[in-house]
């Protein structure tokens, strides 16, 4: 492998482990996830939110906004789900959420990606299965705009966690095909 080429993808994924992390460590997510007008108007209707300007059309054309708006706890709910599989597939709980910014506003159809960047690790003092991360993140739409940006902290297995084994079942039964 060449100095320019990515390292290979692992033959096994299962999501990466305290000892994993390095402060200083950003990750994008692989995909975006474009907002449908359902995402936002169910997304609104289970919280029982009440703020016309997500679900009301002309309510929310008479608005600074012109358009109607998407909820922005979807919107936190979405980049946060965005960076799971590079970050907190193996998080046990989460500690915080702080310093959430919504510095542009998220419509219908846009779509958003996001970036995590790791700012601080350390070993859990009461259990040492685990380990602290924290992290920024931040959405950002299709135009490159930053929608979104906060502090997260999470713990999460060690390698040597009992619950970090592989849960694939184990089978003996020989292929059938090919």
């Amino acid at each position: 492998m060449s100095a320019t080429e990515p390292p290979a993808a692992p033959k096994e994924w299962r999501g990466r482990f305290f000892e994993d992390f390095d402060v200083g460590d950003v990750f994008r997510s692989r995909l975006g996830r474009t907002i449908s007008e359902t995402d936002n108007t169910w997304f609104t209707n289970l919280t029982l939110n009440t703020n016309q300007v997500h679900f009301n059309a002309p309510y929310a054309e008479a608005t600074r906004f012109g358009q109607i708006l998407v909820n922005s706890c979807f919107t936190l709910s979405l980049v946060a789900g965005l960076t799971v599989p590079d970050t907190s597939e193996n998080a046990v709980a989460n500690l915080g959420w702080t310093d959430i910014r919504l510095p542009k506003p998220v419509f219908v159809g846009d779509t958003l990606w996001a970036e995590s960047e790791i700012v601080e690790l350390r070993p859990s003092e009461s259990r040492p299965t685990v380990g602290i991360v924290s992290m920024r993140c931040r959405g950002i739409n299709q135009r490159g705009e930053v929608v979104i940006e906060y502090l997260r902290t999470f713990m999460v297995l060690r390698r040597s966690a009992p619950e970090a084994r592989s849960s694939f079942p184990a089978t003996d039964t020989p292929w059938g095909v090919g």
